[in-house]
């Protein structure tokens, strides 16, 4: 795949420095021109002003000039705009008015972290208390691992990334969205069938699942009201997540032990229905995670999510 990664991503939303600053408790860390960064990828977020919550823009990576050129010529063909300059290709969802951009970039390696012991029936892999337990380093997210959008007619977003930027389809939520991947992630966009485009949410890679409850308990203390969903496991991707809320009303989401399908022959793409679409195990999502409260109010000006 010549595509490898989802490099960053641009939201908008009303109040710039009070969602920059929630971000930066959730572990992201001020970098330069407005960036927030993760430990391994780097500038991976940027905030600006936009009179409603949305996704700008998605910047994806490619291996070479020529992957970028083949992504050019698949817009033009498949009927997109394509504006090629000499690193990347950018083109608009004619839908939800996101900004692609794909560019020739190195991909990410990320070191290797030592596996988290975890003693179970008949197999002991440490004595003593838990590392999750007693650790107390600051959670910093690895990476960005997905954005997730509401369309209002995501067939037409999806046919955008799938035939026109090259992205691959790992499942679909039957009738109503569909999971895709740049990279060996199980997914790195997914995009929902929605009355009104707007950002759901970014997820983000910690370590493993201690750190998923970590960083929310950390998140949550003192601020109770930005709990939305955890702790669980989702099926499609079958990473632990626990989703929290930005000042904006855009979700934030904690993530480890994500599938990965390096070929695409070793996996077949499901029809997910019901429960089994949103999660294996943990509590029922609410109302507001499926619908969140503001989408009234977003589709009284749903002028300018376009």
């Amino acid at each position: 795949m010549s595509l490898h990664r989802l490099a960053a991503v641009t939201i908008g939303v009303p109040d710039v420095a009070e969602t920059a600053a929630y971000y930066h408790e959730f572990g992201l860390t001020p970098s330069t021109d407005g960036w927030l960064s993760t430990t391994d990828g780097g500038d991976q977020l940027r905030i600006v002003t936009a009179p409603t919550r949305r996704l700008v823009e998605v910047v994806v990576g490619a291996d070479s000039p020529d992957d970028v050129d083949r992504v050019a010529h698949e817009l033009t063909a498949n009927g997109f705009a394509a504006q090629r300059d000499s690193a990347s290709v950018t083109t608009f969802d004619p839908v939800t008015g996101v900004r692609a951009v794909v560019r020739a970039m190195p991909r990410l390696v990320q070191p290797p972290v030592a596996p988290t012991p975890y003693n179970g029936p008949g197999r002991i892999e440490r004595t003593g208390r838990a590392p999750g337990v007693v650790r107390d380093t600051p959670i910093r997210p690895r990476k960005l691992g997905h954005a997730v959008i509401g369309s209002t007619d995501y067939e037409a977003s999806r046919r955008l990334f799938v035939d026109g930027l090259g992205f691959k389809t790992s499942d679909h939520i039957k009738g109503h969205g569909t999971f895709m991947r740049c990279s060996d992630d199980h997914h790195n966009i997914l995009v929902l069938q929605s009355p009104v485009n707007y950002l759901h949410h970014t997820s983000w890679q910690v370590d493993d699942i201690d750190d998923v409850g970590r960083g929310a308990r950390e998140m949550l203390e003192g601020n109770p009201e930005r709990h939305v969903w955890g702790l669980g496991r989702h099926h499609a991707g079958s990473n632990f997540f626990w989703y929290l809320k930005d000042p904006a009303g855009n979700f934030s989401e904690y993530y480890s032990d994500m599938d990965c399908i390096p070929e695409d022959e070793i996996w077949t793409p499901e029809d997910l229905e019901g429960a089994r679409g949103l999660f294996n195990w943990g509590p029922p999502p609410p109302p507001s995670f499926l619908e969140p409260d503001d989408l009234a109010a977003m589709m009284t000006g749903a002028h300018s999510n376009a």
